[in-house]
């Protein structure tokens, strides 16, 4: 016969379920229904109705979804239409043109695209056609009739497993879906999006998009490590700690009431390390490649369902372990709570205190570099540098600096107003070291005053922080500098200012803020600091005239 089905119209062409069967999705109905072409015309995609089906241009609806989806948790889908240029929504759903937007063409023929508030008011819920069926779904099934309905004038239809789901709504709409009964793997969602017409509903946009429903805990991890130049080349340095941080996603919050472990191997001979918390640190002490492992395990609380008819498994003494009902089940022939045979997709297991948990299971796995990198920044000596008249009215200031761990290959300063947040210049050069890391760093200060010094040495790999807050007084003859410890916590809102600052080469330069603990010396010019440590950004190579190339001063 000629009657259409709602697979017939939500395929758009590629090949529909009509043989495949699917479990049944809550509040869904399945595509063989008939679909009402009379007040729902299907459109095959190139019919040239579609140029004309919107005034002024054409609608596109955006897909999206929160994919991928541990199974038996939610998958949500957004659609947004996105309407032709000079055209929006307004406070009650009509489309009207935007007055500030300015065409093309000539002056907007109208305020209102499509005023269906008029339309609405013109005939009511149930007069707005001659045989009162205006507000009904394509399958017959009448809108909700809730206050709100005046302002849902587009009707959504999604199709995904054999199955649609249909609503009204605004410009944008979202459904999600429990994905307990659908299958593992990749599934497409169809939408079709109708707009009100004064007889029929018109066809104004579709889209589709592909999902994940997966057995395995969809997961990743962050790296990170003070004094690290780049975290994204899985390189890091030696003898300092590594911070792992792992990020479940689990947008519908599935696994709120679950308990979750996780298991480490750093693959460096340490051993594995088991732990609740998802963050971990770990150090390296040797250089080279190392493979990172990572199982993470959720232990999910069910109601207590009759297990499907399946051959008995092999269990572990005191403990009863059945099916649970799934797709696509996998068996463990391991104890479900071992850690080290992690295979179990849909096992559900019976506990003595009469509740029943189902076993997931989630893995990272990456290969990292060890380097040998700077691991601190010591400032151990400032001398204000003596100038005659005749040499200018700038206060030079001699930073005489050391590090731990590798030898740096470029130096940078920022220097910023005395409470650390407003930059005022910063300045990098390369530096050479062959031997030691000692090195002088020349640095020019135009006017008296107070000022927060950062200096920072940096190589391929790291790159490390000390920071001081100095003094310097003018005068030609009688300069003088003194300097004030800046302590850990002090440069709060600083990091945010520096993070502003261009990039140089290919990289940036960012200290982190601390908070500041006065402490000054005012008997002499050598002054020792406390340093301030931070994970910092590559730096720029702008190049200062100020700085002098002497033997041992940068």
């Amino acid at each position: 016969s000629g009657t259409l089905e709602f697979r017939d119209v939500m395929s758009h062409g590629r090949s529909s379920s009509h043989v495949r069967s699917h479990k049944k999705l809550h509040g869904w109905s399945p595509d063989q229904n008939q679909w009402n072409e009379k007040l729902y015309p299907f459109w095959e995609k190139g019919d040239p109705r579609w140029k004309d089906c919107w005034r002024g241009g054409k609608v596109v609806a955006r897909l999206t979804s929160d994919s991928p989806a541990l199974v038996g948790s939610n998958v949500t889908f957004t659609v947004t239409l996105q309407f032709p240029r000079c055209q929006k929504e307004d406070n009650d759903s009509n489309i009207v043109y935007d007055r500030n937007c300015r065409n093309d063409s000539s002056d907007f023929p109208d305020q209102y695209v499509y005023n269906w508030t008029k339309w609405i008011d013109d005939c009511g819920w149930e007069n707005c056609t001659s045989n009162n069926t205006h507000n009904v779904f394509p399958d017959g099934r009448p809108f909700p009739h809730h206050p709100g309905w005046r302002r849902r004038n587009f009707v959504y239809l999604f199709h995904t497993v054999g199955q649609y789901y249909q609503k009204t709504g605004g410009s944008s709409a979202i459904v999600s879906i429990n994905t307990t009964n659908i299958t593992l793997g990749k599934q497409m969602m169809v939408v079709s999006v109708y707009r009100r017409g004064h007889r029929t509903y018109v066809p104004v946009a579709t889209a589709s998009g592909i999902y994940v429903v997966t057995d395995q805990i969809p997961l990743y991890v962050n790296l990170s490590q003070k004094n690290d130049r780049n975290a994204s080349d899985s390189v890091f340095i030696k003898d300092s700690p590594i911070t792992f941080d792992v990020k479940i996603h689990d947008p519908s919050h599935y696994l709120n009431n679950s308990a979750i472990s996780y298991k480490w191997d750093y693959g460096d001979g340490s051993g594995s390390f088991i732990s609740n918390s998802p963050i971990s640190t770990h150090t390296y002490t040797l250089q080279g490649n190392f493979s990172l492992n990572l199982t993470v395990q959720a232990i999910i609380p069910v109601p207590c369902g009759p297990a499907t008819p399946t051959p008995p498994l092999p269990t572990s003494p005191g403990k009863t372990i059945c099916f649970f009902p799934l797709l696509n089940p996998t068996v463990t022939t391991a104890p479900p709570y071992n850690l080290d045979s992690p295979t179990s997709a849909g096992v559900m297991e019976d506990t003595p205190d009469g509740g029943c948990h189902i076993y997931r299971y989630g893995h990272y796995k990456t290969t990292i570099s060890i380097v040998e990198g700077i691991l601190q920044v010591n400032i151990i000596q400032m001398t204000s540098v003596q100038m005659t008249v005749a040499q200018g009215e700038n206060s030079l200031v001699d930073f005489v600096v050391t590090c731990q761990g590798s030898l740096p290959t470029d130096a940078c300063t920022i220097v910023s107003d005395p409470t650390c947040q407003v930059s005022q210049n910063v300045v990098c050069d390369p530096v050479e070291v062959t031997d030691q890391c000692l090195l002088t760093i020349r640095r020019a200060f135009n006017e008296p005053g107070t000022y927060c010094v950062n200096i920072t040495l940096g190589d391929d790999a790291s790159q490390a922080l000390t920071s001081a807050l100095i003094s310097v007084n003018g005068g030609s003859s009688s300069r003088t500098v003194e300097g004030v410890l800046i302590a850990s916590g002090f440069l709060v809102a600083f990091v945010i200012i520096v993070s502003l600052l261009l990039y140089k080469r290919y990289k940036e330069y960012k200290p982190i803020e601390r908070s500041a603990e006065q402490a000054v010396n005012r008997e002499g010019l050598s002054v020792y600091f406390n340093n301030v440590k931070a994970v910092l950004f590559p730096g720029n190579n702008e190049r200062d005239p100020l700085l002098k190339s002497k033997p041992g001063i940068v």
